[in-house]
């Protein structure tokens, strides 16, 4: 899809272009129970007061996610005209408009409209301006059209109609838009990379797959990569890591992944994503309902790869460093038992009571190993805890940091990016539960807190830099019919690059 941005202020005569411009359909916003104004008002005088009457004949009242197609339009360029209602203009916010453009998305994406003209961005969002509402329907689109269906003996091979939308902006936005429209591109194919990766099977997303995946994406936007096997992992004392692949037959894989915007001087940000491509839980054994999800593990390996190539594509000026340790988690008779005692790369040794507790254990060796790296800061991303989907539900991922300012920054970009993230506790009591009386530590801390106590157990890893934890257990991917990977927290990593690259 290409997506290109015009000026237009529609109360100064300006929109003569727009209105004698050939298009398959422009798309305007009609809010409840208000006056007509800016590209409505003017359209609907071009095209003889249509939209008026329809207001007035009840076909459109404005509520918030109607649509309604005015086909065969005469006195303008668009052979059609998508109203979209917007309900109330004093409750228009972000997440109004974030519906509105949804709506019209599916009623454009159900045609073969090929070309249209996209009004909406113009609205009055409160505290957003046209940038920010072009780069969030630019994302709104491409998740409305992202399909997966690779694995089916018939993939489904359909052409998009849609080809090219031309938004209008005011003249003071056209700048910004523009980079919006870039940013909002990129971003988009980096979630659906993330979300191709999480979908596909654990028979095909293996970890060699995901290394794969590492090296061409070196080879497509000129990164260096660094692809660890068992025996270099095993070099490394990496007996945390290891603890988890024994197990399995398909070997581990520990991926470097570097893209060097700033100078090689320059502290990079990295991005440490937990990679199981496939979770039994171990010799503690998963009840079988559902555990097909378990390919879904690897999703903040995924994101990590996702946001990587998402800001290759937008050439942000800063350092980024993609860490994925990753293996499956499988029961055999070489399988770790709960009980048994592992040493990390940090020289400390853990209890593994669960071996279904895994992800904790494969971060911290990779936390430990992105020490080297002299970081400016240390993102890690995983689908860790059950506990955090019964804590905050599939809205919010959980964010744990002990550092005030990076933790504002990522709650700042996930608002920015309506990526949402919600902080919780890291007080230093919550380490008492992870007591042991046969290591330095266990790996888990029994019922209470279990998502706090998984970060705590991972901060233990992260004491000479800046740190921030998302888990993204609930949020990485969808259950029921709508199951599918969502390519989060994609955007919000992205925009929190985004501004670590403008300071």
């Amino acid at each position: 899809m290409d997506f290109s941005i015009k000026a237009c202020d529609w109360s100064k005569g300006t929109e003569a272009s727009f209105l004698t411009g050939k298009s398959d359909c422009v798309v305007i916003g009609v809010f409840e129970a208000q006056t007509l104004s800016g590209a409505a008002f003017t359209i609907d005088n071009a095209i003889g007061g249509t939209i008026s009457r329809v207001i007035k004949a009840g076909d459109m009242d404005g509520k918030a996610g109607s649509t309604l197609f005015l086909p065969e339009v005469g006195g303008i360029g668009a052979s059609r005209v998508l109203l979209v209602g917007l309900g109330k203009q004093d409750a228009f916010g972000q997440k109004a408009y974030g519906e509105a453009v949804k709506a019209a998305w599916r009623a454009i994406l159900g045609t073969k409209i090929a070309q249209t003209t996209f009004t909406l961005a113009q609205l009055p969002v409160k505290e957003r301006a046209s940038d920010w509402a072009v780069r969030a329907a630019i994302l709104a689109l491409r998740g409305e059209a992202y399909r997966f269906t690779q694995m089916k003996s018939k993939p489904d091979t359909t052409v998009r109609s849609l080809k090219r939308i031309v938004f209008s902006v005011d003249a003071a936005d056209e700048k910004p838009a523009r980079l919006a429209a870039k940013q909002g591109t990129a971003i988009a194919n980096g979630m659906d990379l993330t979300r191709d990766l999480g979908n596909l099977p654990g028979n095909v997303c293996t970890p060699t797959y995901l290394a794969a995946t590492a090296k061409k994406l070196a080879r497509d936007w000129t990164l260096k990569v660094e692809v660890l096997g068992q025996r270099q992992i095993e070099a490394l004392k990496m007996g945390a890591f290891l603890s988890v692949t024994k197990g399995t037959v398909e070997p581990p894989q520990f991926i470097v992944l570097r893209y060097q915007g700033a100078s090689a001087k320059a502290a990079p940000v990295v991005l440490v994503g937990k990679g199981i491509t496939f979770d039994t839980g171990g010799i503690s054994l998963k009840p079988g309902e559902g555990m097909d999800e378990m390919k879904y593990d690897m999703c903040g390996a995924g994101s990590v790869l996702g946001t990587i190539r998402a800001v290759a594509e937008m050439g942000l000026k800063l350092n980024v460093i993609g860490i994925i340790p990753t293996c499956e988690n499988m029961p055999s008779g070489l399988a770790t038992k709960p009980g048994d005692v592992v040493t990390t790369m940090a020289g400390l040794t853990v209890e593994v009571l669960n071996t279904d507790a895994e992800g904790r254990l494969i971060l911290c060796d990779a936390l430990t190993y992105a020490e080297r790296f002299k970081p400016a800061a240390v993102i890690d991303i995983a689908t860790l805890t059950g506990a955090c989907i019964i804590a905050l539900g599939h809205h919010n991922s959980g964010l744990f940091s002990k550092d005030d300012a990076l933790a504002g920054e990522l709650l700042d970009a996930s608002r920015e990016a309506d990526d949402p993230a919600w902080r919780l506790p890291l007080d230093d009591e919550y380490q008492d539960q992870l007591k042991s009386n046969f290591a330095d530590l266990a790996n888990i801390g029994g019922r209470p807190a279990g998502s706090v106590t998984a970060a705590c157990f991972l901060s233990r890893f992260t004491e000479r830099y800046s740190w921030a934890h998302l888990d993204i257990a609930g949020t990485a991917w969808k259950s029921g019919a709508a199951k599918g990977a969502t390519g989060r927290p994609v955007p919000l990593l992205a925009q929190f690059l985004i501004d670590r690259a403008a300071q």
